[in-house]
């Protein structure tokens, strides 16, 4: 009986292609129209420089490359680096070569210099990826990209889903974040068990919080982290023992329930508490 070739089986590797590494979190995308709705997501910044994070064999940088972006690229696979360098040659000394969790972004981008990051991020540190752009949040004007269907939903999350998380509002605090588009978990190579989703995170005018940002990071990860119960019982630890709890409606609620200015004037709230405490 005659084979018939399974559509959405992904393409056979060919000879010189990188193999994809489990260690790494490597799905290579093979959708070529995919990584050209993403690249064209930085179309509005295009007067900025670009740092793309992991590119693999270069799906993405191609269009980024087409749309005469400035771009520069950190890879910590010695073999897709290899790859780059034959195949791209105006990536030349464009290539990081290391950890992007470990970048110093800011000698990368000196002098305050503004840029964008996108990438097909690997889903087994697209939490660490995000929080390491937080520190860099007055350089980063804008990232987008492709994460975890689940991880992405989670960073757009507004205030009274069940989505909502730490990083949600750790985000939100700082960035406009949307949701865009799902991609089929067909289009990659090797296949991920998960559908992928694709966002965009772009810098809003919030430039102080009005609150203790050191304690703002606390109350939110203090109240996700017991976020089944009223926010009362999860900040009570927050407090000295002689400090009262504020007297306020936002002590009854959920965390999920919060939004961002919420979080702010809970967290004012901590901060009042505790100086009624004679140290």
């Amino acid at each position: 009986m005659k084979r018939r070739d399974n559509p959405q089986r992904s393409p056979r590797r060919q000879p010189g292609d990188v193999k994809p590494k489990k260690a790494l979190g490597q799905h290579f995308l093979t959708d070529e129209s995919v990584a050209e709705r993403i690249a064209a997501t930085l179309e509005p910044w295009r007067g900025l420089p670009v740092l793309e994070v992991g590119p693999g064999m270069g799906v993405l940088t191609k269009y980024l490359l087409e749309q005469s972006h400035d771009v520069r690229v950190a890879e910590i696979d010695t073999e897709s680096i290899d790859y780059l360098n034959r195949h791209y040659p105006d990536l030349k000394g464009r290539i990081i070569e290391g950890d992007f969790l470990r970048l110093d972004l800011a000698e990368v981008y000196p002098e305050g210099q503004k840029f964008c990051v996108i990438g097909n991020y690997p889903y087994n540190i697209s939490s660490q990826i995000f929080f390491h752009i937080l520190d860099y949040r007055d350089q980063v004007t804008v990232c987008s990209g492709m994460l975890q269907k689940e991880v992405a939903e989670r960073l757009a999350a507004p205030a009274g889903t069940k989505a909502r998380g730490i990083l949600s509002v750790l985000l939100q605090a700082w960035y406009d974040v949307r949701y865009l588009f799902t991609v089929d978990e067909t289009v990659f190579n090797p296949p991920p068990k998960v559908k992928s989703g694709v966002i965009i995170m772009t810098r809003n005018e919030v430039t102080d919080l009005g609150c203790d940002e050191g304690l703002f990071k606390t109350v939110v990860k203090a109240t996700f982290g017991q976020r089944r119960k009223t926010i009362r019982n999860s900040l009570r630890s927050l407090l000295p023992p002689a400090a009262p709890l504020p007297d306020s409606p936002l002590l009854a609620m959920r965390p999920e329930q919060l939004s961002v200015e919420q979080f702010v004037e809970l967290t004012r709230q901590i901060e009042q508490s505790r100086a009624q405490v004679t140290p």
